[in-house]
């Protein structure tokens, strides 16, 4: 008999993948342990689950994998072969509408490329505190972009309006903003992307006292700090209106303590995600305010919230806080980590969704 730990293994079906087949009796386990309810599967059931891991990620829907799965050990192959064409057929149909609506938000994109005026100018001279804008950068670096595909994203933005300065990076699946105040501007917002390389570079300068006079000219930036430079080129491109993507305040709020958050975290109960790479905690907020780290088997709760574990950490690290406030509202709704001294600097993380 195979364990629900190697039939996921082998087959390439999640453990929470194998538990929601189960229930929807479409990969029932050959027997159940009636006292803890661990899974196990005859050694022939492999076969079926690799069969079902091939048309699940092929998107298939569940009633027709019902109907595969019955009809794939019988003599009469004719009903599998319909329903597999007829399914590349809707995913043939679903690509073609795919294109088309592409093609037609290419066109409005570069209607609005036309359109619209950069936020850049020609000569911007500024001052900030060199301890300030290190930490605004210590915030948000865990959330640079490393996608070759999204260059970008692959930096950091510096958003200034008024007294403010705004630094801001994700990935998608993380966002992270600090706020600094600065001296000498006085004009209109100006944002600009600083490459990931030369963020980097300008923390190292601003490691000590003292002020740091920021430089933008075109789309070239300096930082000077004590006599040292740290300059090149922004990334030449726009980066995606992240005020749009903060959240509300979330409904339910905790104060944790960040020591003893991460060794919860970090010796608690994990899951796996679908692909079978990342680990995932699943956090609950109780009435009463206070995180709760969800087992395994915990299922049917709806307020369950699940994130990327190692995400999670590094936005704890980056904080540089002893306490944070974590904030959930829904299972789809991303988790935010706020500093309880200052609201402006926080990081967003993207649940995961859960299939039990």
């Amino acid at each position: 008999m195979r364990s629900i730990g190697a039939m996921a293994r082998d087959s390439g079906l999640g453990v929470s993948a194998l538990r929601f087949y189960d229930r929807a009796g479409v990969l029932v386990p050959a027997w159940v342990d009636p006292v803890s309810g661990y899974r196990w599967y005859e050694p022939g059931q492999l076969e079926e689950a690799r069969l079902l891991a091939r048309v699940r990620r092929a998107g298939m829907p569940l009633a027709d994998i019902r109907l595969v799965l019955a009809s794939w050990s019988g003599t009469d192959t004719d009903l599998v072969r319909k329903l597999l064409e007829a399914h590349l057929r809707r995913l043939e149909q679903g690509l073609s509408d795919a294109r088309s609506e592409f093609s037609a938000l290419r066109a409005l994109l570069d209607q609005r490329e036309n359109l619209m005026t950069s936020l850049r100018v020609a000569t911007v001279r500024l001052t900030i505190a060199a301890p300030e804008l290190a930490a605004a950068l210590d915030t948000v670096r865990f959330a640079a972009s490393t996608d070759p595909e999204l260059p970008m994203l692959g930096g950091v933005l510096f958003d200034i309006e008024g007294e403010n300065l705004h630094v801001v990076a994700t990935d998608r699946y993380r966002l992270a903003v600090a706020r600094a105040a600065v001296d000498g501007h006085d004009g209109g917002r100006v944002q600009v992307i600083v490459p990931t390389p030369l963020a980097d570079a300008m923390r190292a300068l601003a490691h000590g006292e003292g002020p740091a006079r920021l430089s933008l000219d075109g789309d070239r930036v300096t930082l000077e700090v004590g006599g040292r430079q740290a300059a090149g080129q922004c990334l030449d491109h726009d980066f995606p209106d992240y005020r749009r993507l903060l959240p509300q305040t979330g409904e339910r709020r905790a104060l944790v303590e960040v020591a003893d958050f991460r060794e919860a975290l970090e010796t608690g109960p994990v899951r796996r995600d679908e692909t079978g790479t990342h680990d995932l905690s699943v956090l609950r907020v109780t009435d009463d305010g206070t995180v709760v780290l969800c087992p395994d088997g915990d299922a049917g709760d709806p307020d369950r919230v699940a994130v990327n574990r190692g995400f999670l950490l590094d936005a704890l690290a980056a904080g540089g806080r002893d306490r944070f406030v974590l904030e959930l509202t829904a299972p789809t709704a991303p988790i935010a980590i706020r500093r309880p001294d200052d609201e402006s600097g926080f990081s967003i993380l993207m649940p995961v969704r859960l299939e039990d």
